[in-house]
C-alpha cells in the first residue's frame, strides 16, 4: 500500500505543478483567468485585425471559437463545458436560448455604443427589448448565378432553378431551413410552415430539382461558384457579396416569390465568466468605425447607421444587399419551430438529400 501511496503522491504533485507552471505562464504574458474572453462565432464572421485591436486596447485575451450550424453552438452551449462569454446566434436560435434558459440578460447601460443601431432592428419579436441580444449582421438568402451561363433566366422566380437548362448546374447550401425554406416558397407556401400535406409538397418539389443539383455544399460554394463551376447557387447573401468580389460577372438575387430575412445577433451564454469583458466587447464592435471595418472584411449587411454612413457609395447603395422595404416586406423571419418540427424539417431535408443519390 505505502508504494501505491507514494506512486499517487508522486502523480498529483506533478499534475499540481503543471497546473502551477500554465498558470505561471499565462500570468507572464499578461493573460490570467480574469482577463481572458471565449467567443463563439461563425467561420470567417470578423475581422481578425479587429480581434487584435480589441485584446490591445482592453488587455483582454481573447479565444476565438467557432461554430457552422445554429444548432451545434446551442448543443455545446447547453452541454456546458467551455465558459463562454460572447456567441453570435441567428434570431430563432436566440428565442429557443431563451426558452431553454441558456442566455444572461444584457446590461445596456454598459453599451453606450448601441445608441449607433438602427430602430428598424431594435425589437424584433424574437428579443423584445432586446434584452438578450444586440444586432451584429444582417441579410437574406436568395440565388446567385452568372449570367454568360444561364442564358434568358433571370431568377426573379425560384422556379427559374427547375429549368431544364441548369441540369447538373446548380450548388445548394447545406442547410435544411434554408432548401426547405426554397421549396416551400415556390410553391408559394410560408418558410415557417407546418402543415405536413404542404412539407411533403415541398419535398415533392425538391425532389424535382434533383437533376439540376450538381452539389449540396457548405463554405467552399463560394470558392466553387467564384471559379464558375456551376451557373447558379443558393445562398446566403453576405456569401454572395464576397463570391462577386472575386468574379464579376456574378449577380445576385431574392426571388420575388419570397425568402429568409435573417439576423445574427450577440448574446453572452449562461456559461460566461468574464461579463465586463463580455459587455466590452460587446460595445467594441458598435463602433461604428469599428462596425464599419468588419462589414467591409465580412461582406454581410450591417444594422448599424451610423457605420453605413462610414462604407463606400458602392457598399452601402447596393440595393442587393441593403434591399428596401417593397422588398423586405415580402421576406420572412425563421420562426422557432420547436424541438420536434425542427428534427422533422432535418429528416425531410435529409431525405431529400439522400434521393439524390
Amino acid at each position: 500500500m505505502s508504494g501505491l501511496v507514494r506512486t499517487f503522491l508522486l502523480v498529483f504533485i506533478v499534475a499540481f505543478g503543471l497546473m502551477y507552471a500554465v498558470a505561471a505562464l499565462n500570468s507572464s504574458e499578461g493573460y490570467s483567468g480574469g482577463n481572458t474572453l471565449t467567443i463563439y462565432n461563425w467561420g470567417d464572421y470578423i475581422d481578425p485585425e479587429l480581434i487584435e485591436q480589441f485584446e490591445k486596447e482592453s488587455g483582454i485575451k481573447v479565444i476565438y471559437q467557432t461554430f457552422d450550424s445554429n444548432e451545434a453552438m446551442m448543443t455545446k452551449i447547453k452541454q456546458g463545458g467551455t465558459t463562454f462569454d460572447v456567441a453570435v446566434p441567428s434570431e430563432y436560435a436566440i428565442s429557443k436560448m431563451k426558452e431553454d434558459d441558456l442566455l444572461l440578460k444584457i446590461d445596456h447601460a454598459k453599451l453606450p455604443n448601441l445608441k449607433h443601431i438602427d430602430p428598424d432592428f431594435m425589437n424584433l419579436s424574437f428579443d423584445p427589448d432586446n434584452a438578450y441580444s444586440v444586432p451584429y449582421f444582417w441579410g437574406t438568402v436568395g440565388i446567385i448565378y452568372n449570367p454568360k451561363m444561364v442564358g434568358d433566366l433571370t431568377f426573379d422566380s425560384w422556379e427559374d432553378l427547375w429549368d431544364e437548362s441548369l441540369r447538373n448546374n446548380i450548388f445548394l447550401l447545406d442547410g435544411a431551413r434554408e432548401v426547405m425554406g426554397m421549396g416551400l416558397n415556390s410553391l408559394g407556401y410560408s418558410l415557417n410552415d407546418t402543415n405536413e400535406e404542404h412539407l411533403q409538397e415541398a419535398l415533392a418539389k425538391l425532389s424535382e430539382l434533383t437533376p439540376n443539383v450538381k452539389a449540396i455544399v457548405g463554405d467552399e460554394i463560394k470558392m466553387l461558384i467564384a471559379n464558375e463551376e456551376a451557373a447558379a447557387g443558393l445562398v446566403w447573401s453576405g456569401d454572395a457579396s464576397e463570391i462577386m468580389d472575386e468574379n464579376e460577372d456574378l449577380d445576385y438575387v431574392v426571388p420575388q416569390e419570397g425568402s429568409n430575412l435573417w439576423f445574427d445577433n450577440m448574446v453572452i451564454p449562461k456559461t460566461a465568466s468574464n461579463l465586463e469583458g463580455a459587455h466590452a466587447f460587446i460595445n467594441f464592435m458598435l463602433d461604428p468605425e469599428v462596425a464599419a471595418q468588419n462589414t467591409e472584411y465580412v461582406g454581410y449587411s450591417t444594422p448599424n447607421k451610423e457605420a453605413l454612413a462610414l462604407l463606400p457609395e458602392d457598399i452601402s447603395g447596393d440595393e442587393r444587399f441593403y434591399p428596401d422595404k417593397e422588398l423586405t416586406d415580402r421576406l420572412e423571419v425563421y420562426d422557432n419551430l420547436g424541438p420536434r418540427m425542427l428534427s422533422h424539417y432535418n429528416e425531410l431535408f435529409l431525405e431529400f438529400k439522400m434521393h439524390r443519390k
